[in-house]
């Protein structure tokens, strides 16, 4: 049973993207994921081998993905990007259609997408507490 006094996730997977984010880690290593908000395919998740992307003071660590592996998918978004979502849950989802270049699904004709809803009063009270 969930602690009702924890701090809320804010990332979450859907099932079909974590079923994908298995198939990537065996042909690329583990991964991890950056939101900048910015360039190339505008809002969406990009997803890179753990490393690729250099992270900064800049970037926000919003959570690990469960995604059954031994080890969990990071997710970081651009400290900017952040002051604008920090009161949504943000869940990677995948869709059909090709994404970004950079990021490591586009060669399969899908792309990750970010699914967001608004965090609750009590969510939100938790996660400033």
């Amino acid at each position: 049973m969930p602690d009702p006094t924890a701090a809320p996730a804010r990332v979450a997977v859907t099932e079909e993207a974590a079923q994908l984010l298995r198939r990537l880690t065996g042909d690329h290593g583990p991964l991890m994921f950056h939101q900048s908000g910015g360039c190339c395919d505008g809002s969406s998740p990009m997803c890179f081998p753990d490393g690729d992307f250099l992270l900064s003071d800049a970037d926000v660590h919003l959570g690990d993905l469960d995604v059954g592996l031994e080890r969990g998918v990071p997710v970081w978004m651009s400290r900017a990007q952040f002051a604008y979502w920090s009161h949504t849950h943000l869940t990677i989802d995948v869709v059909r259609g090709r994404g970004a270049g950079f990021s490591v699904e586009a060669p399969h004709g899908v792309r990750f997408l970010i699914r967001s809803r608004l965090f609750t009063d009590d969510e939100a009270a938790l996660l400033e507490s």
